[in-house]
């Protein structure tokens, strides 16, 4: 069941695993910076959690329209094609947030959110595709694994990093993003080379209504593993919104309290070393369904107890779980998608789309809850969901995912 690193990922794939990681530390890295500083600058401009999360939000939505779309014009695709216009439309971003910083109008902010919403999925492809074009299927999750690393360590420093900025001038987070994102964008035009697939896009066969019957009908049969990720994503999503703003506020009355959602970021770090040398082959879904429901739990704790380090402590521990699930179920779906040939975009499409929907509800529910019980409740509801939903999943998975590969060999 479980196995070292095999030996074709460390003779044959790891040079492009690693250079792909090393771009994503930069740009994951900006996007940090400003995943911590755009919830802080809302909250303070319209005084609304609820706001916050609505406008947040709105960024998910363009991301879901972006899960439909993408599958139906990205036929063929290059990697590093795909990565390179995440990135360019990432700089975008930057550049609307400066603007918004001078004009602190909704519609700014909404256009803001919308391009951030179509680079992050422009992110998410490549890196499905990366894996599912250039790592052998034994290695998903070695791989993964890896990736998991430096996401993370962008995560992680990067909320320290904008905390210790933003004393030094509001605007200064955009500028470091800024930076931060031409750095990634120099690293992937001087190893372009590493990934050799033409890309084609056929506009003119855009058609959302047959999209989303494909969705339903892998929906029927991966559901387990849209639902987990999903709920995960929520979690996620709780943590970047209203976690963001709960670090700010503790941060003020206690040294300690700035090391809330570091705290969140750091377990990836090492689980994500953790899991790739684990080099788990089967029985990921199980697995990580075990960790969502231990992870909820210790959320669950998190609001019970009004202890600065209990609290810090639960959401270490939580987070540890959550991180060992994150690279197990993205393993999953590169397995699934390995399996799907060319029609593997739909698949990719609505694993995104789970990410999507959870930003959507996410920061919302995130909002009202914290307005009606404050924000360490938040997390012990979430955390409550989770809980059941593990639940759920563990007493109704089926062994094997079976795909309707009849149908998808219709669907061309």
């Amino acid at each position: 069941m479980y196995r070292s690193f095999p030996r074709v990922f460390k003779d044959e794939a790891s040079l492009k695993v690693y250079t792909l990681g090393v771009i994503l530390l930069f740009v994951y890295l900006a996007d940090a910076i400003l995943s911590y500083w755009v919830p802080n600058f809302i909250e303070n401009t319209f005084q609304s959690s609820i706001m916050m999360g609505l406008i947040i939000s709105f960024s998910s939505i363009i991301g879901f329209g972006s899960d439909i779309f993408f599958p139906q014009v990205l036929r063929v695709t290059k990697v590093g094609r795909l990565i390179g216009l995440g990135i360019i439309t990432s700089l975008l971003f930057s550049v609307l947030l400066f603007k918004v910083t001078f004009t602190p109008t909704v519609l700014i902010l909404l256009v803001a959110m919308a391009v951030w919403g179509i680079y992050y999925e422009l992110l998410g492809f490549g890196e499905q595709q990366f894996i599912a074009d250039a790592i052998p299927l034994k290695s998903h999750t070695s791989a993964w694994g890896i990736l998991t690393i430096f996401r993370s360590l962008a995560y992680f420093f990067g909320p320290l990093l904008a905390g210790f900025i933003i004393l030094n001038g509001e605007t200064l987070p955009l500028i470091a993003a800024f930076l931060l994102t031409s750095i990634g964008l120099m690293i992937l035009f001087l190893t372009k080379n590493k990934h050799e697939r033409p890309m084609q896009i056929e506009v003119r066969e855009v058609n959302l209504i047959r999209e989303l019957t494909h969705w339903k009908a892998l929906f029927i049969h991966v559901w387990p593993v849209i639902v987990m990720s999903t709920f995960m994503g929520i979690i996620d999503a709780t943590f970047w919104t209203t976690g963001a703003v709960w670090t700010e506020a503790l941060s003020t009355r206690n040294f300690w309290g700035s090391l809330f959602l570091p705290l969140y970021t750091l377990p990836s770090l090492f689980m994500g070393i953790v899991i790739a040398r684990w080099g788990i082959v089967s029985g990921k879904k199980r697995l990580s369904e075990k960790f969502l429901l231990f992870s909820g739990l210790f959320l669950v704790l998190l609001g019970v107890s009004s202890s600065i380090f209990l609290q810090l402590f639960f959401v270490f521990i939580s987070s540890i779980l959550l991180s060992a699930a994150f690279p197990l179920v993205d393993a999953v779906y590169s397995d699934i998608v390995a399996r799907m040939g060319r029609e593997r975009r739909h698949l990719i499409g609505l694993s995104r789309s789970t990410i999507s929907i959870a930003y959507i509800v996410g920061p919302i529910l995130a909002g009202f809850i914290a307005n009606a019980v404050g924000a360490s409740l938040t997390f012990s509801v979430v955390g409550f969901f989770a809980f059941l939903v593990s639940v759920i999943l563990l007493l109704t998975t089926p062994k094997k995912l079976r795909l309707p590969q009849v149908e998808i060999h219709e669907w061309e």
